[in-house]
């Protein structure tokens, strides 16, 4: 205990004057500790903040070619089916292979931009990343199984932008 906190041993030996000064002193240094402690919150507030304002950035910065990626992936789509459509008929084989690497070159752009296709054919049917356009009885695979892909599904950096729509295999 510092010295201008220590009792006296008798009040008449102290001056008056003196225990205004030990008094004052206390209010002082408790005062002085209360604004301490309100810059240290004061200082905690602004680094959560900035922190909060640091992660709100990075999202933008990772989700902002969302919109332009639910616009390009139904071109994706059409490219896919109709380079199915092609494999029946052999005389249209320079087509079929301009449209495989159309599609290739689309699939790169997407992969840089943090686009990961979800193709769950034969996986076991997963409701946040899977939609269920059908069911149907299919004795080849175990009951709740993706049967077929009417749609691949896609995330943007572990985001789900659009699930797959798939049938989902039922017991016979």
């Amino acid at each position: 205990m510092p010295d201008y906190e220590r009792p006296q041993a008798s009040p008449q030996e102290v001056p008056p004057d003196l225990v205004e000064c030990r008094e004052a002193l206390i209010v002082c240094k408790q005062e002085s500790e209360e604004r301490l402690q309100a810059l240290l919150r004061a200082r905690a507030d602004l680094d959560n903040h900035r922190k909060r304002a640091a992660r709100e950035m990075e999202n933008t910065r990772k989700y902002a070619v969302g919109r332009l990626l639910n616009a390009l992936l139904p071109v994706k789509d059409s490219l896919e089916m109709g380079l199915g459509a092609t494999r029946a008929e052999p005389a249209i084989d320079v087509v079929r292979h301009g449209m495989e690497l159309t599609l290739e070159e689309l699939d790169a752009v997407l992969a840089d931009f943090g686009v990961e296709t979800i193709d769950p054919k034969g996986q076991p049917f997963d409701p946040e990343r899977h939609e269920a356009m059908t069911m149907a009885p299919i004795a080849e695979l175990p009951p709740n199984s993706v049967a077929q892909v009417h749609q691949k599904g896609y995330l943007l950096n572990g985001r789900l932008i659009r699930p797959a729509r798939v049938t989902v295999s039922k017991a016979p």
